[in-house]
């Protein structure tokens, strides 16, 4: 018991400590997830998952795979095809058998399995994984549309590769005793099916009786919870790994379905998600023994290295030949394919069946598909980056703001961090009001930015930052509450005063952003100073000229709102916070106008000093006299 206790209380630690350092190093947390496992697993012994959990540790992760793919799928939404240009189809339709044979090739003839071992473990090569491909696309800035191609993809393509290695295996098990290729695929693809339509089902259940009050609020995130599990093992009961087809298509389903309730229950799912990836990493890569690690060869080396530079490229480039997709995003697609938790708790269930086959080579599958992780996330975890750059598939580098209300404040701050290269957006349901700002060259949304449709018609990844800037301080609040779990309680701001704890009349901090400004001016002091021609001004500092002499630089009126790290990131001075400026940062200041008579008398006195100046030099330089150079010369 104590035992069980500590080794789950190391693999919390452990796996959301690695996602906290992945957060602040800009490292990849599937790497670090990894090293962590083997450093406390096979490598110092501190713990082994096996010998806590016995045999409750492959049902374990096979729940948690689960989960996992049912939250990818929940973010599938089918408007997002259309941008792909029928990239993500090719993939499914013709990238799947490609990439079969082409490792199968591979695992016979460099790797040296033999045939129904290489057949097998090629089609779980297929995966790619969410479990990877997710965080990975989470701590890049990858454009759009190869995004969406690379995260459908990996969970799409999931369930596809735990089918194919079961028509593999339920071939070779059934051949023994004469059967044919034709007498396995077809109950299998019924099995498929069927687990299809049951996940189908479960997923109209749950969007019928969710918005009428069949379960109460309290209860819907674990009724999903429960739903999802319940028909995972259901569908596996028909036939193995039909579980995962089952709970993919319930969360695909459910995403394209009309389920408001679902937009409260995105909070606690992408949690689970996040536990569940930090946990079974953690868990999978501690569990691998050394013995298995003895029997990796040198010949693996060279199957490793055909793996990533033979078949993956064959598999994108056969595959989106003649597409829409470009020749930069297509390359660095054939790049970008790491393997996950799939690919290894899959190879760990069949090496166990293929043994008992008769298979000497099942043996090898759990050491060698570790090996094509590890391989895959470290080239492509630590490359993505500069590949996406070379490629120029790269989104913008500089988190952008999104504002909503086209005020005329927010749009003269909006044509400020234009000017410094800041992307900016301003999201409105005026037209009329969205003019003024597409006139001085501002990005505009036009629509109604708490509306569902906003989701799939304006990608909101681009944005680490809001600002609610409308007169209707209620209203801001209301959209910093909707945006906080996406983009960070810290990162959502509004214009209005912060009331006190005491104060019963105003909002409390709970539901609404950080007021702008360290005094948190309300909205009538904006559109009051707005109309005394107040603006703002950028002063960047360096060492000589720090925030103390460019606060001293400014009317005693003026109050900081923002600065832009050197590095691209954004922070607002508030109420609450306020950032410390550095060397190389550029502050963003609201100040009064100045006094034309101020400006005159200020502007004559700087003349004065700098004729005085010239003239000290020049009497400096005649009393010093003439001195004498190498050759005598005056000099």
């Amino acid at each position: 018991m104590e035992e069980q206790a500590l080794v789950i209380a190391l693999v919390g630690v452990l796996g959301i400590g690695a996602q906290w350092v992945a957060w602040r190093t800009g490292w990849p947390a599937i790497v670090l997830m990894m090293v962590a496992g083997f450093a406390v697993g096979p490598v110092f012994g501190i713990m082994d998952p096996h010998h806590a959990f016995g045999e409750l540790l492959e049902p374990a992760v096979a729940i948690g795979v689960a989960l996992i793919l049912f939250e990818g799928g929940l973010s599938l939404n089918f408007k997002e095809l259309k941008k792909t240009g029928g990239a993500v189809w090719r993939l499914v339709v013709l990238g799947v058998p490609i990439a079969w044979f082409a490792g199968s090739l591979a695992c016979y003839y460099i790797a040296g399995l033999v045939w129904p071992v290489s057949i097998l473990f090629a089609g779980i090569l297929v995966v790619t994984g969410p479990t990877v491909v997710l965080p990975l696309l989470r701590q890049s800035s990858v454009a759009q549309r190869p995004a969406a191609i690379l995260k459908w993809e990996a969970i799409v393509n999931d369930p596809f590769g735990a089918m194919c290695a079961v028509i593999a295996y339920e071939y070779f098990r059934a051949s023994a005793n004469g059967a044919t290729i034709f007498d396995v695929v077809p109950q299998l693809v019924f099995a498929a099916i069927a687990a299809a339509v049951l996940g189908y089902a479960a997923a109209w259940v749950i969007a019928w009786s969710f918005p009428r009050g069949m379960v109460p609020e309290y209860l819907k995130a674990p009724v999903l919870l429960v739903v999802v599990v319940a028909l995972f093992v259901a569908s596996n009961t028909i036939q193995q790994e039909t579980g995962l087809v089952a709970v993919t298509i319930m969360g695909i389903a459910l995403a394209n379905m009309k389920v408001d309730s679902l937009r409260d229950i995105h909070p606690f799912k992408q949690n689970i998600a996040v536990i569940m990836v930090s946990g079974i990493f953690v868990l999978l890569s501690a569990s691998l023994e050394r013995e298995s690690l003895a029997l990796l060869e040198w010949r693996f080396v060279l199957f490793l290295l055909a793996i990533l530079f033979l078949v993956r490229p064959a598999t994108i480039l056969i595959s989106l030949a003649f597409s829409k997709v470009p020749w930069n995003e297509r390359l660095f697609l054939a790049w970008i394919a790491p393997r996950g938790i799939v690919a290894v708790a899959i190879s760990g269930l069949f090496a166990l069946r293929l043994s008992d086959l008769g298979y000497g080579d099942g043996s090898i599958l759990i050491s060698l598909s570790f090996a094509v992780v590890v391989a895959t996330i470290v080239a492509h975890g630590f490359t993505v980056g500069i590949v996406s750059r070379w490629l120029k598939v790269t989104g913008s580098t500089t988190p952008g703001i999104l504002m909503v209300g086209a005020t005329p404040w927010s749009i003269a701050l909006a044509k400020e961090m234009s000017d410094i290269e800041v992307p900016v957006l301003i999201a409105d349901t005026s037209w009329w009001r969205l003019s003024k700002a597409r006139q001085q060259g501002v990005q505009t949304y036009h629509g109604e930015i708490l509306a569902e449709s906003t989701e799939h018609s304006l990608d909101l990844s681009q944005f680490g930052v809001l600002v609610a800037a409308t007169e209707n301080e209620a209203y801001n609040a209301l959209v910093c509450n909707e945006f906080a779990p996406e983009i960070g309680r810290d990162a959502v701001y509004q214009l209005g005063e912060a009331g006190g704890h005491d104060d019963p009349r105003a909002l409390p901090p709970s539901i609404r952003g950080r007021s702008l400004f360290e005094s948190g001016v309300d909205m009538d002091e904006i559109y009051r100073r707005q109309q005394q021609g107040w603006e703002f001004r950028k002063t960047r500092l360096s060492e000589r000229f720090g925030f103390e002499e460019a606060q001293a630089a400014l009317p005693a009126d003026a109050d900081f709102l923002l600065l832009v790290r050197k590095g691209g990131g954004i922070r607002f001075f508030t109420h609450a916070t306020r950032p410390t400026p550095a060397a190389g940062d550029t502050v963003i200041s609201y100040s009064p106008p100045e006094d034309p008579v101020t400006e005159k008398v200020q502007a004559k006195k700087e003349k004065r000093a700098k004729i005085q100046a010239k003239a000290d030099a020049e009497t400096g330089a005649k009393q010093a006299g003439p001195q004498e150079g190498p050759l005598g010369e005056a000099t």
